[in-house]
């Protein structure tokens, strides 16, 4: 049995708009704890989505599955294949061996 558990998630982006005090002081925490802003938006939702009982009876409901999304998410652009990479001009620099070995670059 592994010892670690490595669960995936599915990410979404999203857009939101915060007060400036409060992007602030998302950024400061962020800081404070050493993580990225999108984390402590992420965990500090999670938390107050669980301590909220009122919240989590009406999760139980039918109406809780009937919410209209009001988040702006983004797209994400789908992963398309890699192009071939590019070939190389056919006019390359020349090292000064190769051009000591073809006698263009020594003297008469």
């Amino acid at each position: 049995m592994p010892l670690l558990e490595v669960v995936q998630t599915k990410q979404l982006s999203a857009s939101i708009r915060l007060s400036d005090t409060t992007a602030t002081q998302v950024d400061q925490y962020a800081a404070f704890i050493r993580a990225c802003a999108d984390d402590v938006v992420e965990q500090a939702l999670t938390y107050v989505f669980s301590k909220d009982r009122d919240f989590q009876e009406f999760l139980k409901t039918p109406e809780a599955r009937k919410v209209v999304s009001t988040l702006r998410i983004r797209k994400v652009p789908a992963i398309e294949p890699a192009e071939p990479a590019a070939k190389k001009p056919a006019t390359e620099a020349v090292s000064p061996a190769q051009t000591t070995a073809s006698g263009a670059g020594s003297k008469a």
